[in-house]
């Protein structure tokens, strides 16, 4: 990675912790303080949150999001978006722009075969999606474009420069008014109100983008910033390329500085974090509870996905695997259209996402509500293998993901020679190690946020720290046709899922906790009748 040669990882994720912590003090109800403590300010028009107000009270203005203003069940006053204000992301935006701009300058008076000491980067929105002809996808905004705006807008950009003083400016392209596409499709922000709804200094329609960069361009001579492969936006793309040749300058990589930012939560989206993993825990009890023989996969599918819902979630984060049998061998098991056998496990790897923020939970239960022995063994050992592994966190042989992984994997090993599905022969450390990758071929965890696979350039070797949030899921495959195991053992697919956080005290959070896991927990819920959860 281009943008993360020069620094320690672990320096440079310690400085954006510390840097977005000691600047929140420092906020104005819509203004964000400046670089190097000068009290410059990325400015908002304070007075343009009063005509939003007016405009949405009168009917006189529809916007292209919900806002406090018309949505004060999901939004509070001061946020843009649920559980997030204003300030956060305009806070963001300046941490970002000054984080390229230090790492710039060590390494000393040229950076990149250029001496200029200022920087724009430029990211875009999401484009829309359509299954066929005219009948569009979901929209979902690009997690990055999310992360830095609140915009959850289509084609709209993203311009922020820092220049050598250190004053940093945002711009946001957006899409301008149109009465015939909004009676299609729904109210467009415009760039009028683009400014006081998102924080920015300037905004503009869409079009304009390629004038007005290059005259940027012209004036700062800066550095540019831009994930071209990264990009959904054509037009975007091409003003950007042209940009690049006619200034004689390469296309930096910006998306490491954006995910280093990304994986260290504030207080925000720890709450975020929260909430999804709640809302998921609970809908897993109740689907647990409901599961019987003779349903299908795909009903529990429909379950969990409704449930997840009436809790305000917007969607589930991702395709949920329900694996009934044999079918929890399959590690990423989609289809989801068999019917449910009695004596079977079920195996359900579902999440949802609440506030742009998802949850990612894995329980396997017992179809008719109660384990058989060798099912029951497999589980008590993954469950206690889960159990070891959390508690390992942030203690040697657990201070990072690969360390959880290789730590899992031998304990893993250890387990099965335990119950002789391994050789009592084998004692040395990697040759147990390779034995509990065999029964587990994945990595036991991934980061998680807005994205379900969060921050994927972030290499699983970095060092634990407060704000992270991460999976631990072990998990044991014995495919039906294996001859090495007994007979009893083959076609089970087990795996415990959990979410972790690590707060800002350094404790170790089970953000998942409410989902129940323990086997008698499990076994117990088939002997009352299903009630309907409080949240």
């Amino acid at each position: 990675m281009f943008a993360l040669k020069r620094l320690p990882r672990f320096c440079l994720l310690r400085a954006i912790h510390q840097q977005q912590q000691s600047s929140t003090a420092k906020f104005s109800k819509y203004a964000t303080t400046g670089a190097k403590g000068t009290g410059q300010e990325e400015e908002t028009r304070v007075g343009g949150s009063g005509s939003i107000a007016e405009a949405l009270r009168h009917g006189q203005r529809a916007l292209g999001q919900p806002t406090c203003y018309t949505h004060p069940h999901l939004i509070k006053a001061n946020e843009l978006v649920p559980g997030v204000e204003l300030r956060e992301f305009q806070l963001r935006r300046t941490s970002l722009m000054q984080g390229l701009k230090a790492y710039a300058e060590s390494f000393g008076d040229e950076f990149n075969g250029r001496a200029s000491k200022s920087h724009m980067l430029v990211i875009g929105a999401a484009a829309k999606k359509y299954m066929s002809g005219k009948i569009p996808y979901v929209f979902r905004q690009s997690s990055d474009f999310y992360y830095l705006t609140g915009c959850l807008e289509p084609d709209a950009i993203l311009m922020m420069t820092i220049d050598d003083a250190s004053q940093v400016q945002s711009t946001l392209f957006m899409r301008p008014k149109d009465p015939h596409a909004e009676l299609w499709d729904g109210p467009r922000t415009g760039p009028e109100y683009a400014v006081p709804l998102f924080g920015v200094q300037q905004s503009y329609p869409i079009d304009s983008f390629a004038q007005l960069a290059a005259k940027s361009v012209a004036h700062l001579k800066p550095h540019l910033w831009f994930d071209l492969k990264h990009s959904e936006l054509p037009q975007l793309n091409d003003a950007m390329l042209q940009l690049c040749n006619s200034e004689r300058a390469r296309l930096l990589p910006a998306y490491s500085f954006v995910e280093n930012m990304r994986l260290l939560k504030s207080p925000a989206e720890m709450q975020l974090m929260r909430r999804t993993c709640e809302i998921a825990s609970l809908a897993f009890n109740e689907v647990m509870a409901e599961t019987r023989p003779g349903q299908s996969e795909h009903q529990l599918y429909a379950s969990i996905d409704f449930k997840c819902r009436m809790r305000n979630a917007s969607y589930l984060a991702y395709p949920p695997v329900v694996a009934a049998g044999k079918n929890a061998t399959v590690i990423h098991y989609v289809n989801n259209t068999q019917l449910l056998q009695p004596k079977e496990l079920l195996l359900m790897d579902a999440g949802c996402e609440y506030g742009g923020y998802t949850s990612d939970i894995t329980r396997t239960w017992p179809v008719s509500g109660e384990f058989t022995d060798a099912q029951r063994t497999l589980y008590d050992m993954m469950e206690q293998l889960q159990k070891e592994t959390i508690e390992l966190i942030m203690q040697p042989g657990g201070e990072s993901l690969d360390q959880l992984f290789e730590t899992t994997c031998f304990k893993l090993g250890k387990y099965l020679q335990e119950i002789g599905l391994v050789s009592k022969h084998l004692s040395d450390y990697k040759e147990l190690a390779s034995q509990g990758y065999k029964f587990c071929p994945h990595h036991v965890s991934h980061y998680l946020g807005m994205d379900v696979h969060d921050t994927p350039h972030v290499p699983r070797n970095t060092r634990l720290m407060p704000g992270m949030v991460f999976t631990v899921e072990p998990g044991i495959y014995i495919d039906e046709q294996r001859t090495d195991v007994p007979p009893e053992f083959r076609g089970i697919g087990i795996r415990i899922e959990d979410d972790i956080l690590i707060n800002e005290q350094g404790q170790v959070e089970v953000l998942t906790a409410k989902c129940l896991k323990e086997r008698r927990a499990l076994e117990n819920l088939f002997k009352v009748k299903p009630q309907q959860q409080q949240d």
